[in-house]
């Protein structure tokens, strides 16, 4: 039986809505769209297609409920597991510093799971029409299902560049784990400021001397810059925060969390210039119908909002304005030696998977997301473009001073790399690599 919403929710609810970033919000149901009634292709929707067939069954397992089980069909490994204490969620009366939500994922699902929750939240990218929002209650006497939630989208599309997608938001959170939202809060990526990440998280890892918002409370905040809170900072265990047995395993890793912090956004704008292209070429038929004027003719109009869309696109693909980190970074999961393991490499053993984690992120800086099916998903128009402008750059016909940090020894190796791996680049790319 689903409890009625408290106070707490309402008010939880309240400060969510007033953390949302405005955003140039894309219609979910224009003809070119159609979210919520158009076919679902994710993986969570063909791993009910499979439950359906009674090709999987899930097992129910004591107070984590179906958690293990959807992990293991969704090939989820649980050194990915992050904890948020910060009330960010609808199902914040059973959230705070001492019991946090955990989250679990991949390139292209995460799973919430929340303690004593009645439901696990399931996030599912389908590469053509965005994040997809499920639940699952957690009922040991019912038949597993998920179910869509739409509803999701009150915070995951205005501030997820206007299309349904991911972030990771920092915040300021009072003791009872409430965000302060006269203090503001972050939305966080790779280019962000360490000062400015992980407010309302829990971190597992050391940073060095790098100061970050992370496994404190923080009463009174006023959005200034702060000293860190003690004991705050290159913490290991978190036994003295909360009850780590509770969960399935006692870390919420860093290179965990700068991960999926470079995930959320790469999405974003993946199917955000995704959209944009639909809707603007629909409209461009429309308009070349209506004046008598070549069917396919791109006019300058349409190609200046696509190519807007492709350059951002572009620019984060390839880390630009990356924070550069000034002491090393380590987690305690092993979730950066699980994640390297995975994906294609290089007659060298090179991947885009690799760490560096000393001055930057990646050894190689490109987005390992060029392999996803979200990006093999984008319109023809759309990638087309982004494969021209990623060869002009990693062969120096752009050396615009925004891709500066990329050396010409960091251009060749990512250069090489994709030749080895990447199977669909246009033809001109060998043709080109081979003269």
């Amino acid at each position: 039986m689903r409890r009625p919403f408290s106070l707490l929710a309402i008010l939880a609810a309240a400060a969510i809505a007033a953390l949302a970033l405005s955003s140039d919000t894309l219609p979910l149901d224009d003809d070119a769209i159609q979210y919520t009634t158009g076919p679902v292709n994710d993986a969570v929707h063909a791993l009910q297609e499979r439950m359906d067939r009674g090709e999987v069954k899930l097992k129910y397992e004591g107070s984590m409920g179906y958690l293990r089980s959807v992990l293991d069909a969704l090939d989820i490994s649980t050194t990915s597991q992050i904890l948020v204490f910060s009330k960010t969620s609808f199902q914040a009366p059973l959230i705070g510093p001492r019991m946090p939500r955990a989250l679990y994922f991949r390139d292209d699902v995460a799973v919430g799971y929340v303690r004593s929750g009645e439901v696990l939240e399931v996030a599912a990218l389908d590469p053509k029409q965005g994040v997809q929002f499920y639940t699952m209650e957690q009922d040991p006497e019912g038949k597993p299902k998920f179910e869509r939630r739409d509803t999701c989208l009150q915070c995951h599309q205005a501030s997820t560049l206007g299309v349904p997608g991911l972030m990771v938001r920092s915040v300021y959170p009072d003791r009872e784990g409430m965000p302060i939202t006269s203090a503001g809060s972050f939305i966080t990526d790779h280019r962000s400021p360490l000062k400015e990440r992980w407010g309302g998280w829990y971190v597992t890892g050391t940073t060095g001397s790098q100061v970050h918002m992370g496994n404190a409370l923080m009463p009174g905040a006023t959005g200034e810059s702060m000293p860190p809170v003690e004991g705050s900072q290159n913490v290991t265990d978190l036994k003295p925060f909360i009850d780590t047995g509770a969960y399935l395993t006692p870390h919420s890793d860093v290179v965990a969390l700068m991960t999926l912090e470079h995930e959320t956004q790469m999405v974003n704008l993946m199917i955000r210039a995704g959209w944009e292209a639909r809707i603007a070429m629909v409209q461009n038929d429309a308009i070349n119908k209506a004046f008598g004027e070549p069917e396919g003719q791109i006019r300058e109009s349409t190609a200046h909002r696509i190519d807007a869309a492709v350059e951002e696109l572009v620019g984060y693909l390839f880390f630009n304005d990356e924070t550069v980190l000034t002491a090393p970074v380590r987690g305690t999961s092993g979730f950066a030696e699980a994640f390297q393991k995975e994906g294609p490499r290089d007659s060298r053993g090179r991947s885009l998977r690799d760490f560096d984690l000393k001055t930057r992120m990646f050894q190689y800086p490109c987005s390992f997301l060029v392999y996803s099916k979200a990006f093999d998903g984008m319109p023809p128009v759309v990638k087309e473009r982004v494969y021209r402008r990623m060869w002009d750059i990693l062969t120096l016909r752009d050396q615009s001073p925004k891709f500066a940090h990329l050396s010409a020894t960091d251009r060749k190796a990512i250069l090489e790399i994709l030749l080895a791996t990447k199977d669909d680049l246009p033809d001109y790319w060998r043709e080109n690599a081979q003269s």
